[in-house]
């Protein structure tokens, strides 16, 4: 949409850019853009009459809608070309030349009318004295939300932040409407093609964003034959040095007699005529940074490398008999068969992937899939056509009077509902970015049998956040696939899920938990929470309620990485209320440390801390010499009649399968509760378990030691003691 591009026709890249030599997919001509800027000098022909102009376009929507109304396009064309008039792009082109130009690549994709009909608007009212009420009376209101989808905001009015919140608006709309997606990309493309006349900086700064925003969200919406063009026109501007040095490789494989790829393409065609399936091979040349990768991946590339082998046919049926021959008849490479037929990719991507081997040691990939599939493989979402319109081409609508969106995956419902929360544009837009890194999805269950489709990578932290919102701070733990499991732990494609959630509605969650958020909407909103809940030494107390001194753990520091499978209680590091406790105070508010948690019989002390609470230790705790040496006043206690008690117990055991399970199990039938944990990394094929569990009885505290003891691989079980002081 930028009328600072340059003509694709201009001789000669300009400003040092370098346009990668991209193998065209069809053998119409790209478009002579000086010849239509000519013409639109010219101003629009005859009422009812199609302008030599938009020639191109025409056909090639023909050729995927043969039957399509061509009197949108041509009115769309006259108000395009009169209100642009007067117009020039950088290279000096007449600006109508550009949503020509982004109109015959969705044309070349197979868009239907509308989306044509709105790329050749996409710039009136951004550029020019058109309204969107005026586009919506002339062309109705679909065009018109598409139109008002793609039109950037002002910098004017948003300064800084009119970026970042362009695209929060455009993926709004691409939220109600994938088209606006469609053409955004288009618009991109070709300005990309065209980027010769600008500053160095310029374009580098233009191929970042596409690299890190547009070429994601091309992926995720399966154009790959944007994709691809766009990753290397990036490659060509971002990486000059690689890029020239892959183009020699390609030259220099070109320049060679002998093609592996030839020979095999035709060793197959036998192989499948013989069998009786019909079915078109061809060869599909890598894109440069395809070849790229595959070098840094392979070292020394060989002629099959250079190309993958495309085979069509017409039913699902037979992609799996094509693989069958190929296995039986040629060397099949194990390893490299994939099924994204049955089990097809996030982004609409359907395909079987095998590869074979020669004599000589070349192995060529083979790609297998019907015709239908590999047009929705190049145009993704843009193959769907009008994604809301019924068999009959009505308006398919929700139960709510919202539009039925079958193209509306589960990424971009996550990216809507985290953007919402996010705090201010720089947040957004870079978080923006860290999501759309995340290039693969799985999908997880619910015991409701529900789904979660989250980024691969995601945790149990992740998949509550994804489930329960901001609700998920009441999350204790997890069971995957019916075992209790650290939220901490990562999910695979298949897992499934249920997440325990407390009770207490004051939950809050751990501040470690953001060390193993992965999706922005957890990361989000733990950073919320913790920005209204700020720690003791944030708020400049540097000591906790017993006096001990208050340390954030250092980064790196042993247990820094430890993830609570069970969210600790609200008592805090000072301790929790102490009804079975009498102080020699009396109103005095006395409280248990949590530092070593003393039970009955344990011999007591208790200490006058800050507010006149008391808190108690065990007479053995390392903290009540620190308490004698701050100067604290010693309160006399003695356990009451009560026999309940909450104590800390830490086992040592090794790594071994399903312990977690087993270990807790075992608790729970000797009667405790257990209100936190934490099990820190393995060390040495060891691990350490810390426990805080609740007794109805004091006196059953031995034989739960006792019963944790005897599960296999544990060999140590204790009570916590305060750790040492650090000097």
């Amino acid at each position: 949409m930028s009328a600072e591009a340059t003509n694709s026709a201009t001789p000669g890249p300009v400003s040092g850019a370098v346009t990668p030599a991209v193998p065209r997919r069809k053998s119409r001509a790209r478009i002579d853009l000086r010849r239509l800027g000519r013409a639109a000098l010219l101003g629009p022909t005859a009422r009812g009459r199609l302008p030599d102009a938009i020639s191109h376009v025409v056909d090639a929507h023909r050729a995927h809608h043969p039957d399509a109304d061509l009197e949108p396009l041509r009115r769309a064309y006259v108000l395009a070309e009169s209100s642009h008039r007067g117009q020039m792009r950088k290279s000096g082109e007449p600006y109508i030349t550009h949503p020509l130009a982004v109109t015959l690549i969705l044309a070349e994709l197979g868009a239907e009318t509308t989306t044509l009909t709105a790329s050749l608007l996409h710039d009136t009212v951004e550029d020019t004295d058109v309204t969107l009420d005026q586009v919506g009376e002339q062309f109705g209101e679909e065009v018109r939300f598409l139109v008002d989808g793609v039109t950037k905001l002002e910098k004017v009015d948003y300064g800084a932040a009119a970026e970042p919140e362009t695209f929060r608006k455009m993926l709004v709309a691409t939220g109600n409407d994938v088209r606006v997606m469609s053409i955004k990309l288009a618009d991109r493309l070709h300005n990309m093609r065209t980027l010769g006349v600008m500053r160095p900086e310029k374009q580098a700064r233009i191929a970042k964003v596409t690299r890190d925003v547009l070429i994601p969200l091309a992926e995720r919406l399966g154009v790959q034959a944007l994709k691809t063009e766009l990753e290397d026109l990036v490659f060509a501007i971002l990486h000059r040095e690689e890029y020239e040095h892959t183009r020699g490789l390609i030259a220099e494989n070109a320049a060679r007699a002998e093609d592996p790829l030839t020979e095999m393409a035709d060793e197959m065609r036998t192989v499948l005529r013989e069998a009786g399936i019909q079915a078109e091979v061809l060869i599909r040349p890598r894109h440069f940074v395809s070849v790229h990768r595959v070098s840094r991946k392979r070292g020394r590339l060989r002629g099959a490398d250079f190309g993958r082998l495309l085979v069509l046919v017409n039913e699902d049926a037979d992609c799996y008999g094509v693989l069958g021959e190929l296995h039986t008849c040629m060397t099949p490479v194990v390893s490299e068969f994939k099924d994204f037929i049955a089990v097809p990719k996030f982004n609409l991507y359907q395909s079987l992937h095998t590869a074979v081997a020669r004599e000589d040691g070349q192995v060529a990939e083979v790609l297998i899939r019907t015709h239908q599939m590999h047009k929705v493989a190049e145009a993704g979402v843009v193959a769907l056509g009008n994604p809301y319109a019924g068999p009959a081409d009505e308006q398919a609508a929700a139960g709510d009077g919202e539009r039925a969106d079958p193209t509306r995956p589960g990424w971009l419902s996550r990216l809507l509902d985290w953007q919402e929360a996010a705090p201010d544009p720089d947040t957004f837009w870079s978080t923006l970015r860290e999501d759309l890194a995340q290039d693969r999805e799985i999908t997880v269950f619910r015991p409701d049998g529900g789904t979660l489709g989250l980024p691969e990578g995601a945790t149990c932290v992740d998949a509550a956040y994804a489930q329960y919102g901001e609700d998920a701070h009441a999350c204790i733990g997890a069971r995957v696939n019916g075992r209790l499991a650290t939220l901490s732990t990562v999910l695979r494609d298949g897992d499934s899920v249920q997440l325990l959630m407390g009770q207490d509605p004051a939950s809050e969650p751990s501040r470690e938990w953001l060390e193993h958020a992965h999706t922005p909407g957890a990361r989000i909103a733990i950073q919320r929470w913790i920005a209204s809940h700020p720690a003791p030494g944030e708020t400049g107390a540097d000591q906790s309620e017993d006096g001990a001194p208050f340390r954030q753990p250092a980064e790196n520091a042993p247990g820094a990485q430890e993830q609570p499978a069970f969210r600790p209680g609200a008592e805090g590091a000072g301790g929790r209320p102490a009804a079975g406790v009498l102080a020699d105070r009396p109103g005095a508010a006395v409280r248990l440390a949590g530092c070593c948690t003393p039970v009955p019989p344990d011999e007591i002390t208790g200490f006058a801390v800050r507010g006149g609470a008391v808190t108690v230790h065990r007479a053995g705790c390392t903290a009540v010499a620190r308490m004698h040496d701050a100067g604290r006043a010693e309160v006399g206690v003695r356990w009451g009649d009560t026999t309940e008690c909450r104590v800390t117990l830490v086992a040592e055991s090794f790594v071994r399968p399903h312990l977690l399970a087993d270990l807790t199990e075992a608790m729970a039938q000797e009667g405790a509760e257990i209100v936190s944990a934490t099990v820190e990394p393995p060390t040495q094929q060891r691990v350490r378990h810390t426990y805080t569990v609740e007794l109805p009885d004091a006196g059953r505290l031995p034989g739960l030691m006792r019963a944790m003891r005897n599960v296999a691989g544990v060999y140590d079980v204790s009570r916590a003691h305060a750790p040492a002081q650090r000097v």
